[in-house]
């Protein structure tokens, strides 16, 4: 990829005060064209004051904005070839589908022909051309939203951003919508960035995800990535569920780490290194469906650990339990239903061993 579409968007040290107060604190990210991009965090970590940025509808304190080799940091919205689909998708009631999708390119004073072609290819690519002279309260809210995003794919925009884009629709109706979306933006071949507070929306949607709290990007990766390899307790808390220990580094050779963990009474053996002191504090963790159940104690000595069924919740494909330490902490472990063949599931107060393997889990020293 050439430098331009890799450098397409470049966010440079921009940081939002309002007041004393940081909501965006000296951020970098560089977007390559065409990507798919989320940022995810918990309201207040600054994504949406980020997106407001990059649409013109806030300036920042610090910092520079550029898009495809242009400094739009100091435009004004409606200079910016970027188009905004907010959570609402604020159509126009007293419209037509089709005037709806046809309003920015009036506004543009394009040749009518040329504005009736390109509603068309518009509403054909949201699968919505035969709802073209329904008003927006005679759509469900699926179909509200395949109108906005035709509206702000109209206008051929460098850069699309999306502002929950799918907030507004049921669970059941928001899975069915994710790919479906997905694949409009990729056909169409814009850049986009969108905010949210859904995990498995940004996972699903996007091919890299920026992980915010409190105006700052903790960490920037591909969904497997962030999943798999969270840099810090935050991002490894935030996406998913999992379960950290707190330990401190008892052995470090090059090939593997020990590491004694108080409340588990026992060690982990992790299979690589660190660089750090003996004695460290380090965090460790591991995905509850990285832990398997089983009624004999494991053999070896590392990576096991006795508790107590104390609560089981049944999801169908598979069941969530929290077993009880010695320690009294909780561990979650997530067994397919598979898990237990011929033999009957593990039960209420049933004592349990837990194990995973050595390279299942994750050390983080934040």
């Amino acid at each position: 990829m050439d430098a331009g579409r890799q450098n397409y968007l470049q966010i440079k040290g921009v940081t939002k005060k309002f007041g004393a107060f940081y909501a965006v604190d000296d951020v970098d990210l560089v977007i390559p064209k065409n990507e798919i991009f989320a940022l995810l965090g918990s309201s207040g970590s600054g994504k949406s004051t980020l997106l407001r940025m990059l649409a013109g509808m806030e300036t920042p304190t610090d910092g520079r904005i550029l898009l495809d080799g242009e400094d739009i940091t100091d435009l004004p919205p409606y200079r910016r070839p970027v188009n905004m689909m907010f959570q609402s998708y604020a159509l126009f009631p007293h419209m037509t589908v089709a005037q709806n999708v046809a309003f920015g390119l009036k506004q543009d004073k394009l040749p009518r022909d040329e504005i009736e072609a390109r509603v068309e290819k518009m509403l054909d690519l949201v699968q919505m051309r035969q709802y073209g002279q329904r008003k927006p309260h005679q759509l469900s809210g699926g179909q509200q939203q395949r109108v906005a995003l035709a509206r702000s794919l109209a206008k051929r925009p460098k850069l699309l951003l999306l502002d929950e884009p799918l907030g507004a629709l049921d669970k059941k109706l928001r899975v069915q919508t994710q790919l479906e979306l997905v694949n409009v933006i990729e056909s169409v071949g814009v850049t986009c960035i969108m905010v949210t507070h859904d995990q498995e929306e940004a996972m699903t949607m996007s091919k890299r995800i920026a992980v915010m709290s409190e105006g700052k990007l903790k960490q920037v990766g591909s969904p497997r990535e962030i999943y798999e390899f969270p840099n810090c307790r935050f991002t490894a808390e935030f996406i998913g569920s999992t379960n950290i220990f707190e330990g401190s580094l008892a052995v470090d050779e090059p090939g593997h780490i020990i590491i004694d963990c108080p409340e588990l009474h026992n060690q982990v053996y992790v299979d690589h290194g660190v660089t750090g002191p003996q004695g460290m504090q380090l965090w460790y963790s591991v995905r509850p469906e990285d832990i398997v159940l089983c009624r004999q104690q494991p053999e070896g000595r590392y990576n096991w650990f006795k508790g107590e069924v104390h609560d089981i919740a049944y999801m169908g494909s598979h069941s969530t339990y929290h077993i009880k330490l010695p320690s009294g902490r909780v561990v979650i472990v997530s067994v397919p239903s598979s898990h237990w063949g011929d033999q009957s599931p593990a039960s209420w107060g049933e004592p349990i061993f837990l194990r995973w393997r050595n390279d299942a889990g994750v050390v983080l020293t934040s």
